[in-house]
């Protein structure tokens, strides 16, 4: 049966563990963005926000987001790399005040094609409905260019070795049935040079917050899950994973026992989040 897992507080097998995490994903796949809105009062978009501008990608980024179904991480890098490609656009232009109203027309209709200068972002994610659910909202954004969905497992990436200058992973690690085999595999799958981030809910440090924010998150977050989803249980358990996953200081070892080089974290909110840095060297 393999060896005890958590599923939250509950004791079950590494492949229970898989299935549960997966139907979990299943059931709240279309309410996820609501859900994340109404836990986090919103927060989590700044938090997503802060790992962009971390990250800062330049035009010709190739970025793996893992378990980033619903597009979030996707399209915050488009929309940054695209902002980034308009200012050097501008910059040009100003330097070069003798342009004819013909070639600035025409250097900016080239821009235009080629908005994300050669980027690209890989949404990986193992749960077929959480995909569906990004498609959906990438067409209705309106994003296509740089932008693919792949089915898979984090801890068994369907990609060539040295690939990515980026990997990212936002609230998915906590996710993983095997932490270590996940962070091997973004080692593996990143150029020498290219850099890991994670954004994952963490450990707070404050004891009085702590208290009541183990209030919040055990008596209002699954409420909020029975009202908005329907679904009392799976919130329960993401409350539930969230205290059974390591502390800072742990998955920052773990993460140098994968082999990655100046490992550092930076808290936010008080250790309600942290995120998490490292390179391959």
């Amino acid at each position: 049966a393999g060896p005890e897992m958590h599923f939250g507080f509950q004791s079950v097998t590494e492949e229970e563990r898989r299935e549960k995490i997966y139907q979990v994903f299943e059931t709240v796949a279309k309410k996820y963005d609501v859900m994340n809105d109404s836990m986090t009062l919103g927060i989590h978009r700044v938090w997503k926000d802060i790992l962009m501008h971390k990250m800062n990608p330049c035009p010709g980024t190739l970025l793996l987001d893992v378990a980033g179904g619903t597009g979030d991480i996707a399209f915050r890098f488009i929309n940054y790399v695209r902002s980034v490609r308009q200012r050097q656009l501008q910059r040009k232009l100003k330097h070069h005040q003798n342009l004819s109203w013909q070639e600035i027309f025409e250097s900016y209709q080239k821009d235009k094609f080629n908005s994300l200068g050669d980027s690209q972002v890989v949404v990986c994610d193992i749960n077929r409905e959480m995909l569906k659910v990004g498609k959906q909202k990438a067409q209705h954004l309106g994003y296509s260019e740089g932008l693919s969905w792949v089915l898979g497992n984090a801890e068994e990436l369907p990609f060539d070795d040295d690939r990515f200058d980026v990997y990212t992973i936002a609230f998915g690690i906590r996710n993983v049935t095997r932490i270590d085999l996940a962070l091997q595999e973004a080692y593996r799958v990143l150029k020498p040079g290219g850099r890991f981030l994670c954004l994952e809910f963490s450990h707070v440090s404050n004891p009085l917050l702590s208290r009541l924010y183990d209030l919040y998150s055990f008596q209002v977050i699954p409420v909020l899950g029975e009202v908005i989803a329907g679904d009392w249980k799976s919130y329960q358990y993401l409350v539930e994973s969230i205290r059974q996953f390591p502390p800072q200081e742990e998955l920052k070892a773990m993460i140098e026992d994968a082999g990655f080089f100046k490992v550092d974290y930076e808290n936010l909110n008080f250790g309600i989040v942290a995120i998490h840095s490292g390179f391959k060297l």
